[in-house]
């Protein structure tokens, strides 16, 4: 599989993105191309995918994706695309000047030159207005492609200059065809991977192909289960930073090494030799990013874990309400009829409440341990408020 038939579940979005991508400027009649376009849609549904498969198409010729610039472009290596991405919390300004200066080049070998900016909703307000005059007046071969979750997330000034695709969540049918086609996982290890992910693509992989993975999340959620006082909270939550962490430092490790070693051998510096002083400036630069990375790393790791619960406890309220459909957790039914069968459906509902809350505070930047003590401690009381009833 590759180019667009890697994006699932979006075909309204790819049948106008392939439009564009085939319009020739002297015979566009309907408009189908324009210099800047946004793509949101929730976690996981492909916003990035879409955006490199687009560029592909664009630094091709009109008459589809060419196999050689799609390996360019898979690799970030096509000398006429320009990527503008974060691995901290926030896109600083700098990073937006010098893709903007990038961005006015002409293309030295494509039709177009494609910058893609793939977490347009880190960027603060003065870094936005850093890239509002290229969208304003854009060189007429270079196409911005910008990425985020909705159009809410970008300043006013960004949205009126962009044309925006809606892309959906994907069906998990779809994701597990994905998985099995693609990576060759076993049909019904793909169906409950899409589904425990709720369809969020790069999850639903990991899940599917990492035994580790699956264990922390069933811990994550077995831990929820047993949290029933203020101080099962505080533990609760104190190992849910650690398994974040511990996710985040698997997912890293093996990228750090790499990048390590990639960065002595262009200093010109033998494995395992001494680092010249005048070189190790580089190195520290490279560290401090890698340690940004780890931050953002725990910080996504928490919000998955968060996501997860929420799953777990809208199958618990399903469950109370009599909704029939298969469960997220369709594993844990046992778990989740129990739940239902205890808690009062408006204690569910608070629980829900304050995995939002805590989601915000931590996009609000509040410590996750806080924010996750806060929310289990509800959670907890919620909990006792049913137990100390008496039973009929």
């Amino acid at each position: 599989m590759g180019g667009w038939d890697e994006i699932v579940g979006q075909a309204d979005a790819v049948a106008q993105l392939r439009r564009a991508a085939a319009a020739r400027p002297e015979g566009d009649e309907h408009g189908a191309m324009t210099h800047a376009w946004l793509l949101t849609g929730p976690p996981g549904s492909g916003r990035s995918n879409l955006a490199y498969v687009f560029a592909a198409a664009l630094l091709s010729g009109p008459d589809g994706i060419e196999p050689e610039v799609e390996t360019l472009v898979e690799a970030r290596t096509h000398p006429d695309l320009v990527t503008l991405s974060t691995e901290g919390v926030l896109i600083t300004i700098a990073q937006a000047r010098a893709v903007v200066q990038r961005a006015a080049l002409a293309p030295s070998t494509a039709r177009y030159r494609v910058v893609v900016v793939e977490d347009a909703d880190r960027m603060a307000e003065r870094t936005s207005n850093a890239l509002l005059k290229a969208l304003e007046e854009p060189p007429p071969e270079t196409v911005w492609v910008l990425c985020a979750p909705s159009e809410a997330d970008l300043l006013p000034t960004i949205r009126s200059r962009v044309r925006t695709v809606n892309l959906q969540v994907p069906d998990p049918d779809d994701v597990a065809r994905l998985l099995v086609e693609r990576d060759g996982v076993a049909p019904e290890v793909a169906s409950r991977a899409a589904r425990e992910a709720q369809s969020h693509i790069g999850m639903a992989r990991r899940l599917a192909t990492s035994e580790e993975a699956r264990s922390r999340r069933a811990e994550t959620l077995q831990i929820a289960m047993r949290v029933s006082t203020a101080s099962s909270a505080v533990l609760a939550a104190a190992r849910f930073v650690e398994i974040a962490t511990a996710d985040a430092d698997a997912l890293s490790a093996e990228r750090d090494e790499a990048e390590r070693a990639q960065a002595l051998r262009q200093l010109g510096v033998e494995p395992g030799g001494t680092v010249p002083p005048q070189l190790r400036r580089q190195l520290k630069e490279l560290e401090d990013a890698q340690k940004q990375r780890a931050k953002r790393g725990m910080r996504d790791g928490v919000d998955r874990i968060l996501v997860d619960l929420l799953s777990l406890y809208r199958d618990i309220l399903i469950t109370q309400l009599g909704v029939g459909r298969e469960l997220v957790n369709e594993a844990m039914r046992p778990t989740v009829q129990a739940a239902a069968d205890y808690l009062e459906r408006a204690a569910v509902i608070e629980v829900l409440d304050q995995i939002r809350v805590a989601r915000e505070r931590i996009e609000a930047n509040v410590p996750p341990l806080l924010a996750l003590e806060a929310m289990l401690v509800s959670a907890a009381r919620a909990a006792q408020r049913r137990a100390a009833r008496p039973r009929a």
